[in-house]
């Protein structure tokens, strides 16, 4: 079967499962279905789930987003990140998120898996989606750059994109953010604030609501601040950061989490 097939099923197990996770536990879809230009759709209308109501899976959506993913991955508008790269790193996570972090770039991990946030970082990173009762099943994670910043005559390290760099990435990010429609989403880091708001510096920023075409953006620092600084005020930090995103959201706060490194 081809690529294009593999993508698009993936994208709907990551559709079905994101459902599971906010407690649906059945999607009762009538026997006269049809079809409406790829999608399924109940021929009576929505679809009954224990009080919640959702559509069948959004194939249509899904469709997109794979075929936004073949035209990302033969990328080679930056000769220099084309040549030295292994993999690119398109993004991930359930397309129809409510919740979807930005990074900057991959780094060596992410460039060998061709997964974002897989190293030290991302482990971080999956707690702190954990901690927020949550899990990357139900969120989506992308970078303003697909490719890992080159580093010629560097055995180890990472670099900041360039400028030029992000603007030319950018429009795939753009494209994956106007597919998936979050309600929230989370810059992580100064570098991923520059590249999706065009706003530099990041302490300030850090905890200050922002707007993405009529997004609400939450700046906050990347997981490799917090490895490098493991200070409590600055875990605290970030973590008045995350209870935001979650009141955003409409998500429970517990007594337990609104005590973390206090």
């Amino acid at each position: 079967m081809s690529d294009a097939y593999h993508q698009l099923l993936d994208a709907t197990i990551g559709y079905l499962q994101g459902l599971k996770e906010r407690g649906v536990r059945y999607i009762q879809i009538s026997s006269e279905c049809k079809t409406e230009r790829g999608q399924l759709v109940p021929a009576d209308g929505d679809a009954e789930t224990g009080g919640q109501v959702v559509r069948a899976p959004m194939v249509e959506k899904a469709e997109a987003i794979a075929a936004l993913r073949e035209r990302v991955l033969p990328c080679v508008k930056c000769a220099h990140l084309a040549k030295a790269r292994r993999n690119v790193v398109f993004g991930e996570g359930n397309i129809d998120a409510e919740l979807m972090f930005v990074g900057e770039a991959p780094g060596a991990d992410e460039d060998k898996e061709g997964e974002p946030f897989v190293g030290a970082a991302g482990q971080l990173l999956t707690k702190i989606i954990q901690a927020m009762g949550l899990s990357r099943q139900v969120v989506y994670i992308a970078n303003i750059l697909k490719c890992r910043p080159d580093t010629p005559g560097q055995a180890y390290g990472n670099r900041k994109p360039t400028l030029e760099e992000m603007q030319t990435c950018l429009p795939y990010l753009e494209a994956q953010i106007d597919l998936i429609k979050p309600k929230v989403m989370v810059a992580l880091g100064g570098t991923a604030v520059e590249g999706l708001l065009g706003l530099t510096g990041i302490m300030k920023l850090r905890g200050n609501w922002q707007t993405y075409r009529s997004i609400p953006v939450m700046p906050t620092y990347h997981p490799s601040y917090l490895l490098r600084n493991q200070a409590p005020t600055e875990k605290r930090r970030v973590w008045e950061d995350m209870m935001q995103v979650m009141e955003k959201l409409g998500l429970a706060i517990s007594e337990k989490q609104r005590g973390y490194f206090l």
